[in-house]
C-alpha cells in the first residue's frame, strides 16, 4: 500500500516473487524495515538489502518454517565499531520500573555516542495471525489490546474496516464520541510524554503536574465508558456507549480544569533556560532524513512535515471537523515536546466543540454480512501517528489475512540515528521524545 497524502490517495500495487527478489531499499530508504519483515516472516529474501536482520525474531510462517532451529529474540550479529577507545554499552532488554523489553546497543567513544542499534521482538504476541479466520468473539479484545496505550487508535481502525466490508453507516453521533475519545486518548498520553520529560531533565513541577492530569483525561474516559483506556467504547457500527447532558456538563467541567492546570504546568517547562538547553538542539532528525525514513506522527510535524491522517485522509467525525495540524521545524526533542504542546491544545478545542454539538439519535448501526473476496485499508491518526490496517477476506466473508502496522513501525530507526553524535546521557530524553511501542512494534 502506497499513500499520496496531498492527493488523498491510497494505491495499491502487487507483484508474485520467488524466494527471492530485487531489495526496493537502495532506491527508497522507506521500505528497510518493511524488507526486513518480509524476510523475517515468508522466507523471501530482498537482494541488495543493506541491512537484512530479524525484527522480531520468529520463525517464517508457512511450511517455509517448519524445521528451523531456535530463534532467540535479541540473538543477532550487532554492528560494531573497532578501535582501542571504541567501548560498547548494552541497555536492556529489562528496563527498571514498568516498562517493556527492548535492548539497545550503544558503540561510544567516550561520552559520544557512535552508532545505537535496537533489538525488538520480545513482545512478539503472535496477533496477526490470531485474527486470521475471524472475526469472532475475541477479535474485538486483540485489537483493543494490541497497543495497549492506543486502544481507541487501533480498535477504531479495526471497526472502520468492518463497517467498510459490511457497508454499515456509522450514526453521526457515535462518529462524534469516536472522535472524542481518540482525542482524549491522545490527550493523555501527550501530556504523560510532557511530564516524562521534564522528569528527564529532573525539572519536578511540571512532571508532577502531568503525571497527575494524564490521570484527569485517562478518567475522563472512565467516565463514558467505565474504563481509563477507553476499552467497550468503540464497537463495530457505532460506539458501545452513550453520553447523557449530565455527563456532557461534567466532562465540560473537568475538561476546563484540566485545560487551565495542563496551561501553567507546560507554560514553566518554555519558561524554564535549563529545561530549554536540554531540549534544544538535542537528537535532531533533519527534514531530509525525515523524508528517507519515512517518519510519522509527531516525530515527523516536528520536522515540519504536515502528516496527519485527520487531515490528508479524514474519515467520520473529522471529514466534519478537520483539526489544524500543528508542526515545529527544528527536528530535536524540543519540537517533538513543542508539537505535542499544540496538539494537545487543539485536542481540547475539538472536544469542546463535539460536546457543545453532539449529534442526536442511536450510537450503534446494524451490521450486515461482511463481503467475500475483498482488501479494505483503514488509516486512523493515533497519538503516536499513523495506524494502517489492511485485511483481506476469503470466500467465506472470514479475514484471510490481517497486517497491523503501528506507528512505531515507522520510527524507531528515526530513534536509532536521533543519537548519533549525541552524549549518551542523552538517551533517555531522545527515548521519552519518540516514546515508541515495543508491543506496537512486537505484533
Amino acid at each position: 500500500m502506497l499513500a499520496r497524502d496531498d492527493q488523498a490517495m491510497l494505491l495499491l500495487a502487487s507483484t508474485r516473487v520467488g524466494q527471492s527478489y530485487p531489495a526496493l531499499t537502495p532506491d527508497c530508504v522507506q521500505a528497510h524495515w518493511f524488507e526486513r519483515e518480509i524476510a523475517e516472516q515468508w522466507n523471501v529474501s530482498p537482494q541488495g538489502h543493506p541491512w537484512l536482520k530479524p525484527i522480531r525474531f520468529h520463525a517464517p510462517y508457512g511450511a517455509a518454517g517448519a524445521g528451523s532451529r531456535d530463534i532467540v529474540p535479541g540473538q543477532t550479529d550487532f554492528f560494531r565499531v573497532a578501535g582501542e577507545d571504541i567501548h560498547e554499552v548494552a541497555v536492556g532488554p529489562v528496563h527498571a520500573g514498568v516498562i517493556e523489553p527492548g535492548h539497545f546497543r550503544f558503540q561510544c567513544h567516550g561520552e559520544q555516542v557512535l552508532h545505537l542499534e535496537i533489538s525488538l521482538g520480545y513482545q512478539h504476541r503472535g496477533v496477526e495471525s490470531a485474527l486470521v479466520g475471524g472475526p469472532d468473539k475475541r477479535t474485538i479484545h486483540y485489537l483493543e489490546t494490541a497497543v495497549g496505550d492506543t486502544s481507541i487508535g487501533h480498535t477504531m481502525a479495526y471497526c472502520q474496516a468492518l463497517e467498510s466490508l459490511t457497508k454499515c453507516q456509522v450514526p453521526p453521533r457515535a462518529l462524534a464520541l469516536r472522535g472524542i475519545a481518540l482525542e482524549l486518548e491522545r490527550l493523555a498520553n501527550h501530556v504523560g510524554d510532557l511530564g516524562a520529560l521534564a522528569g528527564d531533565v529532573a525539572y519536578l513541577p511540571t512532571a508532577s503536574y502531568c503525571g497527575r492530569l494524564r490521570g484527569d483525561f485517562l478518567n475522563m474516559s472512565a467516565l463514558i465508558c467505565g474504563n481509563r483506556m477507553g476499552r467497550g467504547l468503540v464497537r463495530p457500527g457505532g460506539s458501545g456507549f452513550d453520553i447523557d447532558d449530565a455527563l456532557i456538563e461534567q466532562l465540560q467541567q473537568r475538561l476546563d480544569t484540566a485545560s487551565t492546570d495542563l496551561t501553567s504546568a507546560v507554560n514553566l517547562l518554555w519558561d524554564s533556560s535549563s529545561v530549554l538547553s536540554r531540549f534544544e538542539d538535542t537528537g535532531k532528525i533533519s527534514a531530509s532524513l525525515c523524508t528517507e525514513l519515512g517518519l510519522v506522527g509527531p516525530a515527523a510535524r516536528a520536522c515540519g512535515f504536515g502528516r496527519d491522517v485527520r487531515v490528508d485522509f479524514p474519515a467520520g467525525v473529522y471529514c466534519l471537523a478537520p483539526i489544524p495540524v500543528s508542526t515545529a521545524d527544528s527536528g530535536d526533542v524540543f519540537a517533538r515536546a513543542y508539537v505535542r504542546w499544540l496538539e494537545a491544545q487543539r485536542s481540547i478545542e475539538f472536544i469542546r466543540m463535539q460536546l457543545q454539538t453532539l449529534p442526536q439519535g442511536s450510537v450503534r448501526a446494524a451490521m450486515n454480512g461482511i463481503a467475500s473476496d475483498m482488501l479494505v485499508v483503514t488509516l486512523v491518526e493515533g497519538w503516536r501517528g499513523e495506524v494502517c490496517h489492511v485485511a483481506t477476506t476469503d470466500s467465506q466473508g472470514l479475514f484471510a489475512h490481517y497486517k497491523i502496522i503501528d506507528p512505531s513501525f515507522h520510527n524507531w530507526m528515526g530513534l536509532a540515528l536521533a543519537m548519533r553524535d549525541e552524549q549518551i546521557s542523552n538517551f533517555p530524553l531522545c527515548n521519552k521524545s519518540f516514546n515508541l511501542s515495543y508491543c506496537g512494534h512486537d505484533l
